[in-house]
């Protein structure tokens, strides 16, 4: 889709909200980032919204996208790049020569940036300075989401049932050892760091040798790691949707024929995975689901949508396992998937975002900001 195609109504339409989709970044989830933004601009109804496309490529340049082919990355640039821009208070978005785009300025921004530096609180907190409305949690309930460490603290605070974990700093890591991990959390183990998704970096343990070597791994990824007990049972999920009321929808449940629900099970090996809506589980234990993911993104504070992953273990206890405050919106994701059957379809679930998004900043607007 050219810019120019899809800007030409801009001119005659002012009304029309103009929405910056910013995909891609320096995580590690930068591909899933951008299948996941090809499958939003696709849904998104140009009737209704003007959209300009901004990417954000592995060093950190964020670049208008003139010709998104559908490709699931764009092609890097070499020598200067022209396409560079920057985001100012106001919307507007400028060279970096100082030129402005000839673009209206932008009303609302739906950040599709999974992992760190776009899901964990830096983007969001960029747009409150900039008083530009953003899809998604702001900046508490987007780093306390990112973070497991925090994330699970605080729901264990509130009550709400988590796997038992301990966390280990880099520099403590040598006074954890696999027999003293083992003794608190049993065994097998999962060895994962604190701010990743899509199960990055996560590993399965079941030996000494196997714990340094997910240590090593984890920590080439975060400088804070998670041991976690490992969850013999079921894998459940829920999307939500933070408006007033809360929407949640039905429950899904995952299952792979991988070891866990890895990243190569998520993106590289669908086959291997099958996504089963509405879970087959019985409807006290279904409404028992939603309402703790009412009440995890409450703790929190979570705003605009969120995926609550949880565990079912072999006595039929619910365990809260993560929040997802950017979840996917590939062809493989929960997310879109559990809203199609709860009635919302794609087109309709990018809508409600948005106009969730422009409301919620609209009641910010009315709060004081002086005695």
């Amino acid at each position: 889709m050219a810019l120019d195609q899809v800007h030409d109504s801009a001119r005659y339409m002012e009304a029309k909200p103009h929405v910056a989709l910013i995909y891609g970044g320096r995580s590690s989830e930068h591909e899933v980032s951008a299948v996941s933004a090809r499958n939003i601009l696709m849904a998104m109804d140009t009737q209704l919204y003007d959209v300009t496309l901004v990417r954000i490529d592995r060093q950190g340049t964020w670049e208008l996208v003139v010709d998104f082919d559908g490709a699931a990355e764009m092609p890097m640039n070499s020598g200067v790049n022209d396409r560079a821009v920057c985001l100012t208070p106001g919307g507007r978005l400028i060279r970096e020569d100082g030129s402005v785009w000839d673009l209206r300025p932008v009303d609302v921004v739906f950040p599709v940036l999974h992992g760190p530096n776009g899901e964990d609180g830096t983007i969001q907190g960029l747009l409150q300075m900039y008083d530009i409305p953003c899809v998604g949690a702001g900046v508490l309930g987007s780093a306390v989401g990112m973070d497991k460490d925090v994330m699970k603290r605080l729901l264990r605070e509130a009550g709400i049932p988590t796997p038992d974990f301990r966390v280990i700093c880099r520099a403590d890591a040598e006074t954890w050892s696999y027999a003293q991990c083992v003794e608190m959390l049993g065994s097998p183990l999962f060895v994962k760091p604190a701010n990743t998704g899509s199960s990055v970096g996560i590993s399965k343990v079941v030996d000494k040798a196997g714990y340094q070597e997910a240590l090593d791994h984890a920590f080439s990824f975060d400088s804070k790691v998670l041991i976690e007990t490992a969850i013999t049972g079921r894998e459940l999920e829920c999307a939500v949707i933070c408006t007033s009321p809360l929407r949640v929808s039905v429950c899904g449940e995952i299952t792979t024929r991988h070891d866990f629900y890895t990243y190569k099970a998520k993106y590289e090996d669908e086959e291997a995975t099958d996504l089963i809506i509405p879970a087959d589980i019985s409807d006290e234990t279904a409404a028992r689901m939603q309402g703790l993911a009412r009440e995890t993104c409450r703790v929190l504070s979570c705003e605009g949508m969120a995926r609550v992953d949880f565990f079912m273990d072999e006595e039929g206890h619910l365990l809260v396992n993560e929040i997802n405050t950017i979840p996917g919106f590939t062809s493989g994701s929960m997310f879109p998937r559990l809203w199609e059957y709860s009635g919302l379809s794609f087109p309709e679930l990018v809508d409600t975002l948005l106009q969730e998004a422009i409301m919620r900043h609209e009641r910010s607007q009315q709060l004081r900001h002086t005695p």
